[in-house]
Order: C-alpha cells, then sequence, then structure tokens
C-alpha cells in the first residue's frame, strides 16, 4: 500500500505542475504571442504523465478500496490546475497518519 501511495504521490505532482506550465506559460504564449512551441512540447508530455497518473490512481484505488466514484473524482482532478495538489494531499493525510499509528508501539 506503502508503494502505491508514493507513486500517486509522485505523479499527482509531477502532472500538476506539468499542467501549470501548459496552461500558466503555454497557453498564453500560443494564443497571445502566436507562440505554439510549449504547448507544442509540453502538451504530449502532459499526455503522456496523465496516463501514467490514472494508473497510479488506478492502483492505489484498488489497493485501499475506493469507491468507484471516488476513483473518477480523483483522476479527474488531474485535469485541472492546482486541484491535484490538492487531492494529493487529501488522499495523503487519510492513509499517512493511519499507517503511522500502526507503527508506533504506544
Amino acid at each position: 500500500m506503502q508503494g502505491a501511495l508514493t507513486r500517486y504521490r509522485i505523479i499527482a505532482w509531477i502532472v500538476g505542475v506539468v499542467l501549470l506550465a501548459l496552461v500558466v506559460v503555454g497557453m498564453p504564449l500560443k494564443y497571445l504571442a502566436d507562440n505554439p512551441v510549449v504547448v507544442e512540447a509540453v502538451g504530449p508530455a502532459h499526455g503522456f504523465l496523465f496516463m501514467v497518473y490514472l494508473i497510479a490512481t488506478f492502483d492505489l484505488s484498488r489497493r485501499a478500496h475506493w469507491a468507484f466514484g471516488r476513483m473518477l473524482l480523483v483522476m479527474l482532478s488531474g485535469t485541472i490546475p492546482f486541484l491535484s495538489f490538492w487531492a494529493e494531499r487529501k488522499v495523503s493525510r487519510e492513509w499517512v497518519p493511519a499507517e503511522e499509528s500502526v507503527k508506533s508501539p504506544v
């Protein structure tokens, strides 16, 4: 379970940062400066990384026995800027304290 959570946390941050780069830098350059270079480079990378994010989310949801709706909401959070960071924090806070309390002897 810890490995799936770690993989999810890493890819959630990567997808979030790449999506922000795409939206904050690439889209204004494309539509305001007529320079699509950033979108052409970062867009396909985000698409590939988003698929990895979907796989990591599915793996975590299967191990954590999430409801189907929750899994879909966490998956969709990778499509909205800043939401992947919030979802990662929410998921992490749910699982990390529970695991730490099991490890402590008293």
